[in-house]
Formats: structure tokens, sequence, C-alpha cells
């Protein structure tokens, strides 16, 4: 079992949370459904029948909620795409830490 602290274990019952999730992100391989969404969000989600929290999540813009609702790291990929999130938006969702706190922390990092 994974016991790292802050990480989600994606297992059985975590697939069974997210399936609407997961198949509304697996959506998103064709462009048309990701300007459907985008059109339409509140709609698109009734669509796949999302539960509450994992419309919250989705409204928040928040990846990791998006993971704590049953959401594939790898079909989430896809709505940091759509968001306009990008691998520092998401760094910084993990860490806590605002965008800039979190540039300047990797700033730092790289000058030693």
């Amino acid at each position: 079992m994974c016991n790292i602290p802050g990480t989600q274990l994606f297992d059985a019952d975590m697939a069974r949370k997210g399936y609407a999730l997961n198949k509304m992100c697996f959506s998103f391989n064709e462009a048309a459904n990701r300007q459907a969404f985008l059109a339409d969000e509140a709609g698109y989600m009734a669509r796949y029948g999302l539960n509450e929290e994992q419309a919250a999540a989705i409204r928040a813009r928040n990846v990791l909620q998006l993971l704590a609702a049953g959401g594939n790291a790898y079909y989430l990929a896809k709505f940091a795409g759509i968001f306009g999130l990008d691998m520092q938006d998401i760094g910084a969702q993990q860490t806590g830490l605002s965008k800039q706190a979190f540039q300047a922390k990797l700033d730092a990092y790289a000058r030693g």
C-alpha cells in the first residue's frame, strides 16, 4: 500500500468513484468535445453524470480536488490544458503555494 503523504492512491475503488469524470476526460481526445465543454461546462458535466464533488473540483480548476474525486492523473492532464494551467500551476496547487511563490522556489533551487 502507498503511504506517501499528500499522494492520492488510484486503485479500483478510486477508479469506480471517478468513472464518470474519467469517461468525460477521455472524451476530450476530440477537439469538438473540448469546445463543447468550454461552451457549456455545466451541461457537459451533466451529460456525463458527474457528482457534485467532481463538478465543484472542475469549477474550482483544482487538479488535487479532481484527483481526490477519483480522477486519473493521465486523463486530468487534458483538463490542465483546457483550463490553461501549466505544470507550475499544478506544482503550486500541490505545495499549497501561490504560483509566484512556487516559481521563486524553483528559481532558488536552480541557483543552488
